[in-house]
């Protein structure tokens, strides 16, 4: 009886000590997340941040003026084009303000999409329009891609055996019945988001949709995870998310090179 009571006082502070040991982790878990940002808004600061020397005339409160603001977004959006029409490439233009998205290839439009929705991280949104604008002032390069549909379709066919059996191809191409979602991860630590106008989705391409971002939640706390294990604060990836009619996504998702170039202008 005395070793029963004992077992279970066991048990009891066992379970105890995991809730406890839990309880830390999730803080420990939820602070290093919330430096997360500030973190990376330092680096960006840091990188980009206005530097006054001598071959830098500018005054730093004209920095701040709405007018040259405006001025120096277009400009280094403009610059980051003509980056990219350099490459001889295909690359993706993205305009906020004027609700486009444009594939482009040695200056020309190729292709247009209007934007009909779009959300930004708050350190887009808020942040030093300075310091935002000279970060897009280069074009941003993938690194990672990441979708609901594959880049290339693939049709899977049995050859004839010869002419009498050869019949032609009547099987719809399934990858175009399917919700277009993708992201693109950038060299600089952004994330643009392209969905599929939500006017056009089906309750099955909604399901479609909550798997495609459950997934990618999911592998993003792992990554987190890894960072914290470590002891390292997780990478706070800034990100844009747009929307736009699927067949647009389509062509948009399949164009691009794996090793892609894009600009932004927000």
């Amino acid at each position: 009886m005395t070793k029963n009571i004992e077992d279970r006082k066991t048990e009891y502070n066992s379970g105890i000590l995991i809730r406890i040991l839990f309880l830390l982790f999730l803080v420990y878990y939820t602070v290093m997340s919330l430096l997360a940002p500030v973190r990376k808004k330092d680096a960006l600061y840091g990188e980009y941040g206005f530097v006054q020397d001598e071959s830098n005339s500018i005054n730093e409160k004209i920095i701040k003026d709405s007018t040259y603001l405006s001025l120096l977004k277009q400009k280094s959006f403009l610059q980051a084009k003509l980056a990219m029409a350099e490459t001889d490439s295909v690359y993706l233009t993205v305009s906020i303000p004027d609700s486009m998205v444009n594939l482009e290839i040695s200056g020309l439009t190729v292709h247009s999409s209007h934007i009909a929705a779009y959300r930004m991280s708050r350190l887009l949104r808020k942040g030093n329009e300075y310091i935002m604008t000279s970060m897009l002032s280069e074009p941003l390069t993938i690194r990672k891609s990441y979708s609901t549909i594959p880049r290339e379709p693939i049709m899977k066919k049995m050859a004839p055996r010869d002419t009498s059996e050869y019949r032609p191809d009547i099987i719809p191409d399934t990858a175009e019945q399917k919700p277009v979602f993708f992201i693109l991860e950038f060299d600089k630590g952004l994330r643009l988001l392209i969905y599929q106008d939500e006017r056009g989705l089906y309750p099955g391409d909604r399901f479609v949709c909550f798997s495609f971002v459950l997934w990618q939640r999911i592998r993003m706390i792992f990554e987190d995870l890894k960072k914290v294990f470590l002891f390292k604060v997780p990478e706070y990836h800034p990100f844009i998310k747009i929307r736009i009619p699927a067949s647009d996504a389509r062509i948009i998702y399949r164009a691009l090179p794996l090793q892609g170039q894009t600009g932004l202008y927000i």
